[in-house]
């Protein structure tokens, strides 16, 4: 298995990198043909998500957004593989910070912060790019990849502009360890947490919805402001994101009003844009009724 991990990095994963931006669309077209003509990767999935999400819409509407969404997917993929050989410059040419300085009045004050956001357009080139866009030290909270092969390569292509990758397994001893950087801790908090009573629990695109719980309970335990990442498509390959606050004083709320707020922002953001949140992804992997009592 190594061995065929490193041959597919070496063989196929970088000399797809190092192709201009333009041939690598040409690539991400007849991927398309393949997933949703060919082998009609996850379309099950996808169009059961966007039932559920958009009821009002009608079937020729929620198959323009599926069909829009394999298109985008395919640009994911391509412009993921990328960032493996992608320079600083070309990144923040495509991935552009328009209000960096509502992120740096926090630094000012020596004010560590979460910052959160969900899989909406390319979250992948706003990992690279956020640690040189703002003041903070940036900190990714990932989870570790099954392939330690490629679990490496994927810290370093994130990493390679100064943010730090940091396991979920290792987030309670780095806290209580204490950090003496003024730090920005970055979650992807729109995943399917693996246990639903654990879990916060929100409306969300029509659905009950279970919550991961991590990155509440940390802003609430060490009283972090909350900020949410909005990452919007401007055209192919280009993207703009911003901040907004979500909350001052964590401890000052009701436990799970961090999460609905979120929650909140990232449904009305996937109501703009439709087509560029992960509809591919089993988001609904729980229901209520997997509650123990």
């Amino acid at each position: 298995m190594i061995v065929i991990n490193y041959l597919l990095y070496y063989l196929v994963i970088l000399p797809i990198s190092l192709l201009p931006f333009r041939l690598l669309y040409v690539l991400s077209d007849f991927l398309f043909l393949i997933l949703y003509y060919g082998i009609g990767y996850r379309k099950a999935v996808v169009m059961k998500n966007l039932v559920s999400a958009f009821p009002d819409k009608t079937e020729d509407e929620r198959k323009a957004i599926c069909k829009e969404f394999y298109h985008h997917l395919c640009d994911l993929v391509v412009e993921s593989l990328k960032l493996f050989t992608i320079s600083q410059d070309q990144a923040h040419k495509r991935m552009v910070c328009t209000n960096p300085e509502l992120v740096n009045s926090y630094f000012e004050k020596k004010q560590p912060i979460i910052l959160a956001g969900g899989h909406m357009n390319n979250w992948e080139m706003f990992a690279m790019v956020i640690d040189a866009d703002i003041k903070h030290d940036t900190i990714a909270i990932y989870k570790p990849l099954n392939s330690k092969f490629f679990d490496e390569k994927m810290r370093g292509t994130r990493s390679k502009f100064g943010l730090k990758m940091i396991p979920t397994y290792a987030v309670k001893k780095m806290m209580a360890d204490g950090i003496k950087e003024c730090y920005a801790m970055i979650f992807g908090y729109d995943q399917s947490p693996s246990n639903p009573n654990k879990a916060y629990w929100t409306q969300f695109l029509n659905r009950d919805t279970a919550w991961l719980k991590g990155c509440e309970d940390i802003a609430r335990e060490y009283n972090l402001p909350v900020l949410y990442g909005r990452i919007r498509k401007v055209k192919r390959g280009h993207f703009v994101y911003d901040f907004s606050v979500v909350c001052e004083h964590p401890q000052q709320l009701a436990t799970g009003q961090i999460t609905q707020k979120l929650s909140d922002i990232l449904e009305a953001d996937i109501l703009v844009q439709p087509s560029y949140w992960l509809w591919s992804h089993k988001r609904w992997k729980h229901s209520k009724a997997d509650l123990k009592i």
